[in-house]
């Protein structure tokens, strides 16, 4: 099939040459390259990118497909047949079919119900167990292909039926040979920069229980806790367990880096209001709805903030100066708490505040707030005195100025903490309350001790 289109030659000859023999190693060129590549050209154009994801042996593109966002995997649904759809799927890792059959049936229920169909009965079984975990459960995220041996196996016998695996393509990404007894239950793992260290005709109990990395964690844990322990150990790969104690996969440390970023881009979505699953939908009409909606509470608490503005009028009818100087505190309050709660919901995120630690941290970013409190209200109250020569109005805005930046301090740490004592997403509601916090608070302080000390 022809492809004008002159960008598309390099990628186009490379897809060719893929249908004779493709290995990632001998090409150079990664799934992710041409992943990237194929999504420039469906932006472009609809008839080209379905021309080229047509041409691809259904071996490399279900590399590809993996690397493809959630929304690109819903549409392959309609652009592809059931036949091509399930050939693709089983060429994939467990755990990227089971995403690939979620992802095209929020949309296409009859098609991933057929593409699981044409698996054999075990691999249906395994995916539909990967389907039911939820979404922050380890399980969910495990694909079930590792390298594992039992304790009286020679280490010989199993590095040929590893180069088995590997020649055959069932299995990549192996960093370590995963240990069992004869139940399956899991007892370790051995590196395989150590296990080459080690005569081949041992056996794996002969192994030294000092090489033996003892990391696991169960099926239905939190992704978190998992993410945590590879991150804090320098892990390649976790074994995965069932209540039991048998080994039933394992989570690879590309999947742990996708679960960091997807967390870390919920998390900033989020804190601005805005629902990531909701951006990466092409309906215009939908990211508008979920951004209005955020935007409809921002407006209701900005009404309040103006109700404490109209209970001071005559305040301000009487002192122009505190018009002017008004946004001012609030700005200031409403940029500090936003440092605060960024810090709070990230350190929440990365399981570093737990327990006393709370406490800790509500403490150190009021001294914090505080300092900032002091150096701004001397900044600011000799700005106001210079402008306006009002000499009390530059210890009124330095007082509220105080107030405000320690408000904003504690409310910035204290509200993320509440939320999540409540089960409710901190980084989704805090900054919408932050905001009305200090802006209620800078008003009312400001305008508050305006109308004591310079009526």
């Amino acid at each position: 099939m022809e492809v004008d289109n002159e960008k598309l030659v390099p990628l186009k000859d490379l897809i060719l040459l893929e249908l004779e023999q493709y290995a990632k190693n001998a090409s150079g060129v990664h799934p992710y390259d041409i992943a990237e590549q194929l999504l420039e050209v469906r932006e472009e154009s609809d008839e080209e990118y379905l021309a080229l994801i047509k041409i691809i042996p259904h071996e490399l593109f279900a590399d590809i497909l993996s690397e493809f966002p959630d929304y690109v995997q819903e549409e392959i649904a309609e652009l592809l047949s059931t036949k091509d759809l399930a050939n693709i799927a089983s060429n994939m890792d467990t755990d990227d079919a089971a995403s690939f059959i979620q992802n095209i049936q929020e949309e296409h229920p009859k098609t991933a119900q057929e593409v699981l169909n044409n698996f054999n009965e075990e691999d249906q079984e395994l995916i539909q167990q990967l389907i039911a975990y939820d979404e922050d459960q380890a399980g969910a995220h495990m694909q079930s292909e590792l390298f594992g041996a039992h304790l009286n196996e020679k280490i010989g016998v199993a590095i040929k039926r590893l180069k088995m695996l590997k020649e055959d393509d069932e299995i990549d990404n192996v960093w370590q040979v995963y240990l069992m007894d004869n139940q399956k239950k899991y007892l370790g793992a051995v590196s395989l920069e150590d296990l080459i260290i080690f005569e081949h005709n041992l056996k794996f109990s002969d192994i030294p229980i000092e090489k033996h990395i003892s990391f696991s964690i169960n099926h239905k844990a939190d992704i978190k806790d998992a993410v945590e322990i590879v991150t804090n150990y320098n892990l390649n790969a976790i074994a995965v367990v069932d209540d039991s104690g048998r080994l039933i996969g394992r989570i690879t440390s590309d999947d742990i880096y996708d679960i960091i970023q997807e967390s870390a881009t919920e998390q900033i979505f989020n804190l601005a209001g805005v629902n990531d699953d909701v951006e990466q939908d092409e309906d215009i009409f939908e990211i508008g709805k979920s951004r209005a909606m955020w935007l409809a509470i921002n407006l209701v608490t900005a009404v309040a903030a103006s109700l404490v503005i109209g209970m001071f009028d005559k305040t301000i009818q009487s002192i122009v100066a505190l018009a002017v100087l008004m946004p001012i505190v609030a700005s200031m309050g409403g940029n500090a708490g936003t440092q605060t709660l960024t810090v709070t919901v990230r350190k929440m995120a990365l399981g570093d505040i737990e327990g006393s630690d709370a406490r800790k941290t509500i403490y150190k970013e009021i001294v914090i707030s505080l300092a900032n409190g002091f150096i701004f209200a001397l900044i600011i109250g000799i700005v106001a005195y210079f402008w306006f020569h009002i000499p009390l109005l530059g210890v009124v805005i330095a007082l509220s100025m105080i107030i405000n930046l320690i408000s904003a301090g504690f409310f910035g740490s204290v509200i993320p903490l509440i939320l999540q004592k409540m089960d409710i997403d901190p980084a989704i509601g805090s900054t919408v309350l932050l905001t009305t916090v200090t802006d209620v608070v800078g008003f009312f302080s400001f305008l508050g001790l305006a109308s004591i000390i310079l009526l």
